[in-house]
């Protein structure tokens, strides 16, 4: 057996070395958005509206602005929880947006097309709106309270879980005094 060379240890220095200085160039760094961040605008997924209603103004409302894509199978099963929420609770003052994030119009157009939405269903196509939130995974919800602050981040979709608990957190943002 031949013992383990010594000549990794500086490619992997090198490597690090990259990765370290390309995470200290402002702008090429993001974090994740988190409980009590502004959400940022979504007029530039709004320029792109695929199917549902046109988006709302969203100041001073209560905004659930969901991710997904057209290759995920939680996003689709998530779809028809969001047009009960919607149903339930759009009369009450709250807005709904999903925003997709292919990077290919006609995955996210077929898509939203053939699950039809009563809620605005948008197409972020320059992908601005995807790199100022940093979205974790898909589905990925953001509830966004009257101040324009994310009140509550869902990941994932998990059924009845998923739905209780928006549902939840839904209504205490719509009972707040603004």
């Amino acid at each position: 057996m031949s013992p383990i060379s010594p000549a990794p240890v500086p490619a992997l220095r090198s490597l690090l070395f990259l990765v370290l200085s390309l995470a200290a160039v402002p702008g090429l760094a993001r974090a994740e958005i988190k409980v009590g961040d502004a959400f940022p605008d979504l007029t530039p997924a709004a320029a792109s509206p695929l199917a549902g209603a046109k988006l709302p103004a969203t100041q001073g409302q209560v905004v659930l602005v969901d991710f997904w894509a057209s290759w995920c199978a939680p996003c689709k099963a998530s779809f028809p929880m969001m047009a009960r929420l919607h149903q339930e609770f759009a009369p009450k003052g709250l807005v709904i947006a999903a925003v997709g994030i292919d990077e290919k119009a006609p995955a996210a157009a077929a898509f939203a097309k053939k699950l039809a939405p009563p809620f605005p269903t948008l197409h972020d196509a320059t992908q601005a709106l995807v790199r100022q939130v940093v979205v974790p995974t898909m589905p990925t919800s953001y509830l966004v309270g009257r101040d324009g602050r994310v009140r509550f981040i869902h990941q994932g979709f998990h059924g009845d879980r998923t739905e209780t608990e928006l549902r939840r957190q839904i209504t205490a943002l719509l009972a707040e005094k603004t």
